[in-house]
């Protein structure tokens, strides 16, 4: 399974992302869509999961989960938007993190692109693509694509678009 990853576009997106998903199975959106166009661009090209940001407005919070929690590859996967990150999770999600830590915890908001096993919880491998809009403070927007492979991820790499104002 191929998975492209992408958060808090903003309402913005890159013609380049298709490019970078064009072979993914699926493309995993971590909230902030910014509008139901933008959702349903990537959808028309790609299945696609998403969870609906601070920023969404109705439309998206309707249509899109705040949590996504999903089994593939017999990997457990959560999927939020805010949600923190190692040694500072989201007191939302933390005792949930505790309790069942899933084998991939997946959010944006920060637009910090980080990728980090936890093994404070269970080795759980964090991810954060970043930020591929134009607003917020990022100055390079980013994506990850990564593959899903008998219970393990491989050929993961981080993406840059370009600079945010660009």
């Amino acid at each position: 399974m191929r998975i492209g990853l992408i958060s808090d576009t903003h309402g913005y997106l890159d013609e380049k992302v298709f490019n970078y998903f064009d072979q993914c199975d699926e493309i995993w959106h971590a909230g902030d869509i910014g509008t139901i166009e933008v959702a349903q661009q990537l959808e028309d090209f790609r299945p696609l999961r998403a969870v609906y940001g601070n920023i969404d407005g109705l439309n998206i919070r309707q249509k899109y989960p705040e949590d996504d929690q999903f089994v593939i590859g017999d990997m457990s996967i959560w999927i939020t938007h805010i949600g923190g990150s190692p040694r500072r999770y989201d007191r939302r999600i933390l005792p949930d993190l505790r309790k069942n830590p899933p084998d991939i915890f997946i959010c944006g908001h920060s637009h910090i692109l980080k990728v980090q096993s936890d093994k404070n919880h269970k080795g759980m491998l964090y991810l954060n693509p970043g930020a591929a809009g134009r607003q917020g403070f990022h100055r390079m927007r980013t994506l990850l694509r990564f593959e899903i492979v008998d219970g393990s991820v491989q050929n993961m790499q981080a993406i840059e678009l370009g600079k945010r104002g660009i």
